[in-house]
């Protein structure tokens, strides 16, 4: 549970099409989830919280090549929201 996943590409096609994650890289139409995967440095969890109630599923965190903060993203009602 605490070990990080890949992200696979059906999950990179998802990620690129929220509008935060388009503006934050500059995403234009036609850009394939390979080329921003290559751009971004990513991680899937299959995550726990440990208070309660807590939240329980997928969480992401996308970096850039900036330093700053992460983007973060959790499912809910089976969507990806920024968290």
């Amino acid at each position: 549970m605490n070990k990080p996943q890949e992200i696979s590409t059906a999950e990179w096609e998802e990620i690129m099409r929220l509008p935060v994650i388009r503006e934050s890289w500059g995403l234009e139409e036609g850009e394939t989830p390979e080329h921003f995967a290559d751009m971004v440095c990513g991680v899937k969890f299959d995550f726990a919280s440990g208070s309660a109630p807590g939240y329980v599923g997928d969480l992401y965190i996308l970096h850039g090549d900036a330093l700053g903060e992460p983007i973060t993203l959790i499912r809910q009602n089976g969507t990806l929201v920024t968290t």
